[in-house]
């Protein structure tokens, strides 16, 4: 492996191509820096030592008869049948080139690249960045302990719910499904991607009802349940929106991450005294083909460097296409640091969500090691046989069997609730 440089930055890449593995790292590196297609005026020897990206390695892995993306093309005066090789590549950059910009970061190190024709599949795996975006970026707020001390759960996870149906409720009818929950005993309710400020559940009068209920609640029992309002809009309403939630005593923000934008959430941040919880809808046009787009380890980096303090990483046995290592993989990059600067480790709290219910618990706790995180069962609670109180009871007596090491089937014996979902969500 060679050695980091602190002042520079580096991208790992998986590549597909029919080109000879080190002319195409060094046309990634050209294209991206200081290069293009042909030698240009202006463009020395000496100019690109200073800011040419650099090929730090190139690890040989399999290769494909067939080109995994259409449009890519043959090396010049190629004959016989293509060989088409994939490879792990790390590149550099000198900070100098862009500074510690996270819009200019993305166009640098995820840009032109993947329309560049030599390749036939081209992914981010990972970045790694100096210090002095932390300089720039003042990161996560709350993160994991910030979060804890809100919501009052110190030991076991955030045992979470969304509203549902997504759509379609009024203020008032979210506001009694709220009710429902906080006398439930749930830790965390958010709003679903979907619902923001229509006019069928404008945002004001929702934050309204919704507070009313938690406030009252607090009042009576000291619970302060957290609630993350879905507040993703243009820059000007989200700041007011967030305003907005804070004057009603709310205690967490949400936003849909690729809807807004990186430099709209690091502006929000610099103005948030809210926990951000990152929605992550949309991640899945960046990651489904396997030789095309972005890993969730190096995307969530930017998002946490911009701030945002909770950051969804879907859940084990899901409903989607991922499966459960990549699941586990992104969780636990999450709780990672990025830097080694003393409490500026830039680590989030991860949300595990979809198609979660008290069966998974034992398993994300093995595979985790760690309670960090909160466990957003939808179905899970909201349908449960004995109600939405024995929902959340369910849930949470799942992760109190995990930490006592006992299996889901012997805690049901004494636990009616667990049982019942075992009996109800178990084949």
């Amino acid at each position: 492996m060679f050695a980091w440089d602190p002042d520079r930055i580096y991208a790992k890449y998986l590549i597909e191509t029919a080109w000879p593995l080190g002319q195409a790292a060094e046309i990634m590196a050209g294209e991206q820096s200081a290069g293009t297609f042909v030698r240009v005026a202006g463009e020395t020897d000496e100019l690109r030592a200073r800011h040419g990206a650099r090929v730090e390695s190139i690890v040989e892995l399999d290769s494909a008869r067939v080109p995994s993306l259409p449009g890519a093309g043959l090396p010049k005066g190629h004959k016989g049948e293509p060989v088409y090789r994939r490879a792990e590549v790390w590149l550099s950059w000198p900070l100098d080139n862009l500074g510690p910009s996270l819009p200019n970061l993305m166009a640098t190190v995820a840009g032109n690249l993947y329309e560049l024709k030599p390749f036939s599949g081209l992914k981010l795996l990972d970045i790694k960045l100096p210090e002095a975006f932390l300089d720039e970026y003042p990161g996560p707020q709350f993160g994991v302990a910030g979060t804890r001390r809100l919501s009052g759960v110190q030991r076991l996870p955030l045992i979470g719910t969304i509203i549902k149906p997504s759509v379609g409720l009024t203020p008032e009818q979210t506001a009694e499904r709220v009710r429902q929950l906080v006398e439930a005993g749930i830790d965390f309710i958010k709003d679903d991607e979907l619902q923001a400020d229509g006019p069928h559940c404008p945002f004001l009068e929702r934050l309204d009802r919704v507070m009313r209920v938690i406030n009252e609640h607090a009042e009576r029992t000291g619970k302060k349940v957290m609630y993350a309002f879905n507040i993703t809009g243009d820059i000007e309403k989200m700041l007011r929106r967030h305003d907005a939630v804070v004057e009603a005593g709310g205690t967490c923000v949400m936003v849909s991450l690729n809807g807004t934008g990186l430099a709209a959430v690091a502006y929000l941040r610099r103005r948030c005294v809210l926990p951000i919880h990152g929605h992550r809808n949309g991640w899945g046009m960046l990651s489904r083909h396997p030789l095309l787009g972005m890993s969730y380890i190096a995307w969530q980096k930017f998002w946490r460097l911009a701030g945002v303090d909770h950051m969804h990483v879907n859940g084990l046995r899901n409903k989607f296409c991922e499966d459960d290592d990549s699941v586990i993989a992104s969780a636990r990059e999450c709780l990672t640091p990025m830097f080694d600067r003393p409490g500026r480790g830039c680590e989030v709290m991860p949300v595990f969500s979809s198609g979660q219910w008290a069966g998974q618990a034992p398993e994300t706790y093995r595979r985790l090691g760690s309670t960090d995180l909160i466990y957003a069962c939808g179905g899970g609670i909201m349908a449960h046989p004995g109600g939405i109180a024995a929902g959340v009871a369910s849930v949470r007596q799942a992760w109190e069997a995990a930490l006592e090491g006992q299996s889901l089937e012997e805690y049901a014996r004494t636990h009616v609730e667990l049982a019942q979902a075992l009996a109800k969500f178990g084949s």
